[in-house]
């Protein structure tokens, strides 16, 4: 299965310079179903098919940007969208920085992603050393372990939330709705989905900040003057990949129970890695499913289910 899987992952590799390449079209090459490709990558990989070779692109787009010198129209050319603008939006998405800004950005090249595997330039993949279960299917296997899990499912929710409350009134967002609803005991009442929102990214802000031993992101989150929900996502998304970094590397030096003093704390506090994780996960599932709840309510269409299982299946 290793080989087969190695085959599959080169020929997404060699599709990245093919226009036009999608889902259907490199299952016919891998004589297999669409679905079953999908099933088959995603189970080992945890990225389908698509999703593979499209952040392959960006990081490829993002080496051509600092170490190549290609302008922003060259790595565009390249990176399988249909227009500059189409790759502008989508890079910055995924880098938190226009293409034009990132070469003097100090951001990696390499995104973030569940299986080790990223674009070796100039035209190769770096796959993860060979392990138990074989290759990549096994690096991925071990790494979506359960603080993975927790982590990955509860900012892909927060994600989808915040992208709910973007298409609601924000009149409606600050309707206090649940009057006496408190998530976290020392945080006080949050009534309406505008506050409950910003809470969610002010808590992956603060406890970021905290454990990377850095000041807290300016201007602080004011639960006075809530943000706007796209402004909000706009923090959402840093703070949510430093969280999800700082908890890999916990878990990858077995630092659970390792302490740390909290100076943004008064007093400061000592608390242990392991610990504040819980804190932000268990805490921020009643936060945010308490917020799925209001956003059903003012009429928000689509949300997924909050189960872990169902999202993993997905």
């Amino acid at each position: 299965m290793a080989d087969r899987l190695r085959e599959l992952i080169d020929l997404v590799l060699a599709s990245l310079d093919e226009p036009g390449t999608d889902g259907r079209a490199l299952a016919d090459r891998a004589h297999f179903s669409r679905d079953h490709l999908d099933r088959l990558l995603s189970a080992a990989t945890g990225e389908t098919p698509v999703g593979l070779r499209r952040r392959l692109l960006l990081e490829r787009a993002a080496w051509q940007l600092r170490a190549a010198g290609a302008s922003v129209s060259e790595a565009a050319a390249g990176s399988g969208y249909g227009s500059l603008a189409a790759f502008s939006r989508a890079f910055t998405r995924a880098y938190g920085v226009a293409p034009r800004g990132f070469p003097g950005s100090g951001r990696p090249v390499e995104l973030e992603a569940p299986n080790g595997i990223h674009f070796h330039p100039p035209a190769g993949l770096l796959l993860p050393a060979p392990g138990a279960a074989g290759g990549a299917a096994g690096r991925a296997r071990r790494s979506r372990d359960l603080a993975d899990r927790l982590v990955t499912h509860h900012l892909d929710r927060v994600d989808e939330l915040l992208r709910a409350a973007a298409a609601l009134p924000a009149a409606e967002l600050a309707r206090p709705l649940r009057p006496g609803f408190v998530a976290v005991w020392f945080e006080g009442e949050e009534a309406s989905a505008a506050l409950m929102a910003q809470r969610l990214v002010r808590t992956l802000e603060v406890w970021g900040a905290a454990i990377a031993g850095e000041p807290e992101p300016q201007p602080r989150l004011d639960d006075a003057v809530p943000l706007e929900p796209a402004a909000l996502r706009a923090r959402f998304r840093p703070a949510a990949r430093a969280f999800a970094r700082h908890v890999r590397a916990i878990r990858d030096r077995g630092a659970w129970d390792d302490a740390f003093v909290d100076a943004l704390c008064e007093p400061p506090q000592a608390f242990t890695y392991g610990g504040v994780v819980a804190h932000v996960v268990e805490f921020g599932a009643i936060r945010r499913e308490m917020l799925a709840s209001l956003l059903a309510e003012l009429g928000a269409d689509g949300l997924s289910s909050p189960d872990a299982i169902v999202w993993e299946q997905g």
